[in-house]
């Protein structure tokens, strides 16, 4: 088994607003087919079980950058977009939030029903998996959040989230069923987070000579929690700062979604008559689609496609998010039917931003790039959950230089 990482986030409140939460519905899936058309479904579990990715894909599509909440709200979406189509995408979602997540071995053995996979197995993972995070590791958080994404091949990747007992933090935990050996012995490559002392790790190789009960283990010395695996730690705060961001790889996007840049690409045809503005999202959503691993880095850029609910760092700019689900709807849509042209042009979409990148000095202004962004949304269907954007007389701040 592999498990990925971990991440401890932030608690928030408040729910997503129905206006949001279907925009959000609606570019999850065909993100999540474009994937799996170009990739797999393989590819697509093993994002899921990156903490970065993960963050990154709730930031994409409009959720606060640095709350718990994208947790829920990711699970949620991912499930009332994939089930429906559960068959033709071959991806199953089980469990969620509170009671749901209770439910995540009854669903797992009606899967196994539907797809001739042995659901009890797949049961008795969910339960092991929660019972490591749960009770084997005892860290200070409490699990509450608990899904199971499955594929008709047997695949599967878990994400589930505890709340710590005193601080109110959050903590995500991610699995993946690749190279799966034992649940007790060994199962993470990455468990970790914020230092809080001495933990009780029962899966550590020292407790390999007290394999006779969980209370001979319990005697033993707990472990020091490991740091040097990887984990995000995003801050308390919620507004997003300078350092959140990887200028470089932001500022070449801005860079190529500027018209008289994008005119220079023929690759870009197809995507021509989109505004600079709808480019700038589409090339953050065709990060998620084709980035590796590394381009996960800066979570908080991914924010500067669709903003978020609260307006952090801008309102959401629900003509552009419109714009974008149906870009991207077509482009996947010709996929199915053989004609991939307009899907090859969104991936080209990151790769000339990492051929930019190459020889981009950045020279963006931070706080002009916010500024704009807030002056400018009304423009674009500004929406948070305080109301509609409205124009302002301030006067702009240099975005360049």
């Amino acid at each position: 088994m592999k498990r990925s990482g971990t991440a401890d986030l932030l608690l928030h409140r408040g729910a997503v607003p129905p206006w949001l939460f279907n925009r959000m519905k609606q570019l999850t899936l065909p993100i999540v087919e474009a994937i799996i058309e170009q990739k797999g479904k393989a590819d697509f579990l093993e994002r899921l079980s990156d903490p970065f990715w993960f963050q990154s894909f709730g930031s994409v599509i409009g959720m606060d950058w640095n709350s718990s909440g994208v947790t829920t709200t990711v699970l949620n979406v991912l499930k009332q977009s994939i089930n429906p189509v559960s068959k033709q995408l071959g991806l199953y979602v089980c469990g969620g939030k509170g009671k749901s997540s209770m439910r995540t071995p009854h669903e797992l053995v009606e899967v196994g029903n539907k797809t001739g996979l042995d659901g009890n197995y797949l049961s008795k993972c969910s339960k092991l998996s929660a019972k490591v995070d749960n009770t084997a590791l005892q860290d200070g958080f409490n699990l509450y959040i608990h899904s199971f994404i499955v594929s008709d091949t047997g695949k599967w990747s878990v994400i589930q989230q505890g709340m710590h007992h005193s601080n109110g933090m959050a903590r995500r935990y991610h699995w993946h069923s690749e190279n799966l050996k034992s649940f007790v012995e060994e199962p993470h490559t990455a468990v970790c987070g914020a230092n809080q002392g001495n933990i009780l790790n029962l899966t550590h190789k020292i407790a390999l000579p007290t394999k006779e009960g969980i209370l001979e283990i319990a005697k033993e010395h707990p472990d020091k929690i490991l740091k040097e695996l990887p984990h995000l730690l995003v801050p308390v705060y919620h507004h997003i700062k300078p350092k959140d961001v990887d200028m470089k790889r932001l500022g070449s996007i801005l860079w190529l979604a500027q018209e008289n840049e994008t005119e220079q690409f023929e690759d870009l045809l197809l995507l021509r008559g989109l505004g600079p503005r709808t480019l700038q999202s589409l090339t953050l959503v065709s990060e998620i689609i084709h980035g590796t691993p590394s381009r996960f880095s800066d979570p908080a850029r991914f924010a500067f496609a669709h903003g978020g609910k609260d307006a952090t760092p801008f309102p959401v700019p629900t003509k552009v998010y419109d714009e974008t689900i149906i870009t991207l709807k077509d482009a996947v849509n010709r996929a199915k039917i053989g004609n991939t042209d307009k899907l090859k042009a969104v991936k080209k979409l990151t790769d000339l931003v990492r051929k930019a990148e190459k020889g981009f000095t950045p020279n963006t202004n931070f706080e002009a790039l916010v500024k704009k962004e807030n002056e400018e949304s009304y423009k674009y269907g500004g929406r948070s959950i305080y109301g509609f954007a409205k124009a302002t007389q301030n006067k702009q701040l240099s975005l360049f230089g």
